[in-house]
């Protein structure tokens, strides 16, 4: 029953001592490790880019600019991994976020977001999905439900393609990593936040979701790939109660002179 796996969330963090925090306080559990899973988001980072052709060399600088001014605001230890965005030729407007700082972003998001400022809530955004190891805390979940501790127990226990598919990794391209609608608001709220600190102005974020809403007929039901987020209107309301904190931090920044410039092409 639904109500009996929080409960085993609680008491797996109570028994194992696997509870870490997220960035914005939330506890989390986390049973794998972080070298595990950030050579399965190589891995399939490196597929991607042999399945999927690569955009062009001009839409590659705008993005990577963008996220290099986020990456440059990253505590230290964060801001020294290394940090992987690649451009892929699609017309649906979506972008995704591995382990170990592998990120994607779809030709057709380019389209959505008009300006540097909304792109950068979409790069703030998968960005925050790695710093807050959402990816780590869906497969703990999944696999302390579903596989059971006896399997996590054993490294020779776990075959990749299980874990693979608990991680979403063999879903169709663009639901990749289907967090659920709780880490997408937590994303969001970091990714703000991360957009202001680099001198983006996150007002933007809204507009971005409202080209989103207009992109996709308004009241009409979103599309697949948004099935564990929460509506375009949710979205909005969530980040609008951030606004007032996060313009402030983004003034703070841009009176620091960080006052990025990455040109759309």
């Amino acid at each position: 029953m639904r109500w009996l796996r929080p409960l085993a969330v609680t008491a797996l963090c109570a028994s194992l001592a696997a509870c870490s925090t997220s960035p914005t306080g939330r506890s989390q559990l986390l049973l794998l490790s972080d070298d595990q899973l950030n050579e399965m988001g190589r891995q399939a980072f490196t597929q991607y880019q042999q399945d999927l052709p690569s955009a062009d060399a001009a839409s590659q600088r705008y993005v990577q600019c963008i996220t290099r001014a986020i990456v440059e605001v990253l505590p230290e230890q964060q801001r020294s991994q290394q940090w992987s965005v690649q451009v892929f030729e699609s017309e649906q407007a979506n972008a995704f976020a591995l382990p170990g700082g592998y990120m994607g972003v779809n030709s057709g998001m380019l389209d959505i977001a008009e300006n540097q400022n909304q792109l950068a809530s979409v790069i703030g955004h998968e960005i925050a999905h790695v710093l807050a190891n959402h990816s780590n805390e869906r497969a703990s979940t999944e696999s302390a439900t579903q596989l059971g501790l006896s399997v996590l127990s054993s490294t020779s226990g776990i075959e990749n393609q299980q874990l693979l598919g608990v991680l979403g990794m063999g879903a169709e391209y663009g639901i990749l990593l289907p967090f659920s609608r709780r880490h997408e608001s937590e994303a969001d709220v970091i990714g703000l936040r991360l957009m202001a600190e680099a001198g983006f102005d996150p007002r933007a974020s809204v507009t971005l979701w409202e080209n989103m809403q207009a992109a996709s007929g308004g009241g009409a039901r979103p599309p697949g790939w948004m099935s564990t987020h929460p509506s375009q209107g949710q979205r909005i309301e969530g980040l609008q109660a951030e606004m007032q904190g996060a313009m402030q931090v983004y003034e703070q920044a841009r009176n620091a002179g960080r006052t990025p410039n990455c040109p759309r092409p």
